[in-house]
């Protein structure tokens, strides 16, 4: 089953925020705002976004504060993919079916979206309307999921790791960094705006959990969906020489301990109480990608 079949409300809600975001943008129609729609509004699962509301919802967090957190993330994801596909990272030209940014406009445009998504996700969390403190408590959480000790370290430790021989401890390592980090932050950024402080733990952890669930998973389909299912190319973790659970595992075990990480999340909801239909829909999700 498809995302959009399971998840369509909440789609459309968060990509028309996305879109009210930059309809309120300056009315010049610059080649750089063009770039950042065509990559922003682009489509895609919206996992992140979904997570954010399923964990909202859990939390009783009001869906007009999930607004700015669901666009928030998704403006750092969309910047993320555009930097990860330049010529000087994986050097992809297909993104969800569409010629990657940097193709569909240049190298130089694609960087400079990717930075004002950067900076435009802050401002949208900035905005949320919530008490200052707890905002300010989120804008920390988002800057170090991006930062040396996330986002943007995990894929300096992948791309190090290309043609090399890398060991499971050190592709985990990586992967909490690279992928974790961000879906991490999902859950933890709305569990900085409740009181419930053993929810919270339960939450973060279950959210570690979901994001290593989430890589493998996206290693498994590398190596055994096809490029229109992918939209993108196909095979591109082995083209780079990278090391993928897979590789490492086999396909079997990559998808066991894709499974593992699965029942640990549902075990972790049941113990806490939080497994609400919309966490638990998100958390199969995952792993149906694969069956």
């Amino acid at each position: 089953m498809k995302a959009n079949e399971l998840f369509a409300t909440e789609q459309k809600r968060i990509n028309q925020f996305l879109q009210n975001q930059l309809d309120q943008l300056s009315d010049t129609d610059s080649t750089l705002k063009k770039a950042v729609a065509y990559s922003l509004l682009s489509g895609g699962k919206r996992v992140r976004p979904l997570l954010v509301y399923a964990t909202a919802q859990a939390c009783d967090v009001p869906e007009a504060q999930a607004d700015h957190l669901a666009c928030a993330i998704e403006m750092i994801h969309a910047y993320s993919l555009i930097h990860d596909d330049l010529p000087c990272m994986d050097d992809d030209d297909l993104r969800r079916g569409r010629p990657t940014c940097h193709i569909a406009f240049d190298e130089a445009t694609a960087i400079l979206a990717g930075d004002a998504l950067q900076a435009m996700a802050f401002e949208v969390l900035a905005a949320t309307p919530a008490p200052a403190v707890h905002v300010v408590n989120m804008i920390q959480i988002m800057a170090k999921a991006c930062g040396l000790m996330g986002m943007a370290g995990g894929q300096s430790l992948d791309l190090e790791a290309e043609n090399q021989a890398v060991t499971l401890p050190h592709l985990q390592t990586i992967h909490r960094a690279k992928t974790g980090a961000l879906l991490t932050a999902c859950v933890d950024m709305v569990t900085a705006l409740v009181a419930d402080v053993d929810a919270s733990e339960a939450l973060h952890q279950f959210a570690q959990h979901f994001g290593m669930a989430f890589q493998i998973v996206d290693d498994v389909l590398d190596v055994t969906a096809n490029t229109e299912t992918l939209g993108k190319p196909a095979g591109s973790d082995q083209g780079l020489n990278k090391s993928t659970y897979p590789k490492l595992m086999g396909l079997d075990g990559a998808q066991n301990a894709a499974k593992a990480h699965i029942d640990a999340c549902m075990a972790l909801l049941k113990e806490s109480g939080l497994e609400t239909e919309a966490l638990e829909r998100l958390t199969q999700f995952t792993l149906m990608r694969v069956n």
